[in-house]
Protein backbone atom coordinates (compact mmCIF):
# COMPACT_ATOMS: atom_id res chain seq x y z
CA UNK A 1 0.00 0.00 0.00
CA UNK A 2 1.34 3.45 -0.91
CA UNK A 3 1.92 6.02 2.01
CA UNK A 4 -0.60 8.06 0.23
CA UNK A 5 -3.38 5.13 0.26
CA UNK A 6 -2.38 4.34 4.06
CA UNK A 7 -2.65 8.05 4.97
CA UNK A 8 -5.99 8.29 3.07
CA UNK A 9 -7.54 5.25 5.02
CA UNK A 10 -6.84 6.43 8.36
CA UNK A 11 -8.31 9.76 7.33
CA UNK A 12 -11.26 8.05 6.24
CA UNK A 13 -11.70 5.48 9.08
CA UNK A 14 -11.61 8.47 11.98
CA UNK A 15 -13.53 10.46 9.74
CA UNK A 16 -16.33 7.42 9.73
CA UNK A 17 -15.94 6.71 13.07
CA UNK A 18 -16.28 10.46 14.21
CA UNK A 19 -19.50 10.64 12.27
CA UNK A 20 -21.29 7.34 12.14
CA UNK A 21 -19.56 5.32 15.27
CA UNK A 22 -17.37 2.05 15.44
CA UNK A 23 -20.03 -0.57 14.26
CA UNK A 24 -19.70 1.66 10.81
CA UNK A 25 -15.80 2.05 10.64
CA UNK A 26 -15.93 -1.78 11.87
CA UNK A 27 -18.57 -2.87 8.67
CA UNK A 28 -16.57 -0.77 6.21
CA UNK A 29 -12.96 -2.36 7.36
CA UNK A 30 -14.72 -5.55 7.00
CA UNK A 31 -15.74 -4.68 3.74
CA UNK A 32 -12.06 -3.22 2.24
CA UNK A 33 -10.59 -6.37 3.37
CA UNK A 34 -13.42 -8.45 1.37
CA UNK A 35 -12.10 -6.13 -1.58
CA UNK A 36 -8.18 -6.88 -1.11
CA UNK A 37 -9.04 -10.44 -0.53
CA UNK A 38 -10.96 -10.37 -3.75
CA UNK A 39 -8.21 -8.45 -5.48
CA UNK A 40 -5.58 -10.82 -3.85
CA UNK A 41 -7.17 -13.79 -5.30
CA UNK A 42 -8.08 -12.57 -8.17
CA UNK A 43 -5.98 -9.07 -9.37
CA UNK A 44 -7.41 -8.60 -12.61
CA UNK A 45 -11.27 -8.82 -11.60
CA UNK A 46 -11.91 -5.29 -11.12
CA UNK A 47 -11.72 -3.26 -14.21
CA UNK A 48 -9.65 -1.09 -15.71
CA UNK A 49 -9.55 2.38 -14.74
CA UNK A 50 -10.67 4.22 -18.28
CA UNK A 51 -8.79 7.59 -16.66
CA UNK A 52 -5.54 6.26 -15.40
CA UNK A 53 -3.60 4.12 -17.28
CA UNK A 54 -2.40 0.86 -15.72
CA UNK A 55 -4.43 1.49 -12.38
CA UNK A 56 -7.40 -0.77 -12.13
CA UNK A 57 -10.92 0.56 -9.59
CA UNK A 58 -12.37 -1.44 -7.19
CA UNK A 59 -15.26 0.36 -5.66
CA UNK A 60 -15.50 -0.54 -1.83
CA UNK A 61 -18.48 1.65 -1.19
CA UNK A 62 -20.77 3.81 -3.15
CA UNK A 63 -18.53 6.51 -1.39
CA UNK A 64 -15.14 4.54 -1.37
CA UNK A 65 -13.30 3.76 -4.47
CA UNK A 66 -9.86 2.41 -4.09
CA UNK A 67 -7.15 2.11 -7.11
CA UNK A 68 -4.25 -0.24 -7.51
CA UNK A 69 -2.05 -1.47 -9.83
CA UNK A 70 -0.26 -5.20 -10.65
CA UNK A 71 3.23 -5.23 -10.57
CA UNK A 72 4.19 -8.35 -12.65
CA UNK A 73 7.98 -7.81 -11.78
CA UNK A 74 7.12 -8.75 -8.36
CA UNK A 75 3.87 -10.51 -8.90
CA UNK A 76 2.36 -7.86 -5.95
CA UNK A 77 -0.47 -5.55 -6.07
CA UNK A 78 -0.13 -2.20 -5.39
CA UNK A 79 -3.06 0.03 -3.87
CA UNK A 80 -2.71 3.17 -4.95
CA UNK A 81 -5.00 5.84 -3.35
CA UNK A 82 -8.42 5.27 -1.47
CA UNK A 83 -10.72 7.87 -2.75
CA UNK A 84 -14.26 9.47 -1.67
CA UNK A 85 -15.95 9.45 -4.59
CA UNK A 86 -18.03 12.57 -2.85
CA UNK A 87 -15.08 14.49 -3.61
CA UNK A 88 -14.49 16.70 -6.59
CA UNK A 89 -12.85 14.41 -9.09
CA UNK A 90 -10.04 16.70 -10.10
CA UNK A 91 -8.56 16.00 -6.86
CA UNK A 92 -8.00 12.25 -7.54
CA UNK A 93 -6.36 13.52 -11.26
CA UNK A 94 -3.42 15.00 -8.54
CA UNK A 95 -3.65 12.26 -6.31
CA UNK A 96 -2.56 9.61 -8.66
CA UNK A 97 -0.59 11.96 -11.28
Amino acid sequence: MSHLAETKLLSLSKYILENWGLRTKENFILKLNEKIEQIARHPSSCPKSLEFKNLYKCVVTKQTTLYYRLLAAQKEIEIITVFDTRQNPSKLKKEVS
